[in-house]
């Protein structure tokens, strides 16, 4: 099964930050969710697609790992997209998933290319991407 994240901001770089979090909010409810740790993610792309599908695929590996975290905020500290290789640098804000703690949303298990979109005008920047659920 798929479903899509959807997601947009102020800029490229805020929108690659809630489609982040818009992934995590399929996992779980975020408001159980609270700041206890912070961990930092690195991912590198060839082009604006591959960055996104390594810096989400580095999210779901952050969750996929013992101990599972489970993020509330995700601050990308360094956006860079202008050279050869594109490189995001980010810090995740949460805690370990706990069930019973945290209410058991839907589990992502890959982040795909398949209909990727990423719009970045001057006025508007989304980004759209399937996940299989």
């Amino acid at each position: 099964m798929c479903s899509k994240l959807h997601a947009w901001g102020d800029s490229l770089k805020e929108a690659f930050e809630q489609c982040g979090m818009a992934m995590f909010g399929y996992m779980t409810e975020l408001d159980s969710v609270e700041i206890e740790d912070v961990h930092e993610i690195e991912a590198t792309g060839d082009d604006l697609e591959g960055l996104l599908y390594h810096f989400l695929d580095e999210l779901l590996f952050l969750f996929s790992c013992e101990p599972n975290i489970i993020c509330k905020k995700v601050e990308i500290v360094t956006f860079d997209v202008d050279g050869a290789e594109m490189k995001i640098k980010c810090k995740c804000y949460g805690e370990e998933f706990l069930i019973g703690k945290h209410p058991q949303g839907t589990e992502v298990k890959a982040i795909t290319y398949s209909a990727m979109q990423i719009i970045d005008d001057a006025d508007k920047h989304e980004v759209y991407v399937i996940i299989d659920i």
